[in-house]
């Protein structure tokens, strides 16, 4: 059943693609981020380096390419090895997100990075932080976007472990400095 879906997934997701305005940041699509422009729109946020983001901030919002993902680790039965190898993933990804960020056209403009997802273990070691949403039925929505993630990854499955989503922030100086100009 999982596979069924999986392939019906994969055949899905160019269409998502185009009409979800995303945009892969490497040509060679080595990078497991696509991206697109946003407007921020939930509650004002402090981060760590002083950074506050507010409603209407230029943000690039990420979204990790997760079909690429799940049929690639389909076969890793340990949901940690799973979780190494998608932080491996991310990290090796982060310095083509900052060459992006400084490379685009509102680059001035941009503040930061926000993508929400479940996993948010170890994002403090990527330089994210994680914040709750503030609105209900943002969570509730998102909640349900997250379900075909969770069945083809979470095994045994159950609706009573679904974890919440959290929005992830980095600021755009604390992407240059850990990722575009890294201090050795």
């Amino acid at each position: 059943m999982k596979r069924f879906f999986l392939t019906i997934w994969h055949l899905i997701d160019p269409f998502y693609y185009f009409f979800s305005r995303l945009t892969f940041i490497d040509r060679r699509r080595k990078s497991i981020f696509r991206v697109r422009l946003t407007k921020y729109k939930g509650i004002d946020v402090m981060l760590s380096d002083g950074t506050t983001i507010k409603k209407n901030d230029v943000l690039i919002k990420i979204h990790l390419h997760n079909v690429k993902l799940i049929r690639e680790f389909q076969n890793i039965e340990s949901a940690v090895r799973r979780g190494v190898l998608i932080y491996q993933k991310v990290l090796s990804s982060m310095p083509t997100l900052a060459e992006y960020v400084s490379n685009h056209q509102k680059a001035e403009q941009i503040k930061g990075i926000i993508g929400i997802t479940t996993l948010h273990k170890g994002i403090d070691r990527l330089g994210f932080e994680a914040v709750q949403p503030a609105n209900r039925f943002y969570k509730c929505l998102k909640k349900m976007t997250q379900l075909p993630i969770l069945f083809l990854t979470t095994r045994p499955f159950s609706f009573r472990n679904i974890p919440p989503s959290q929005y992830l922030f980095i600021s755009k100086e604390k992407l240059f400095d850990s990722y575009l100009h890294p201090k050795n």
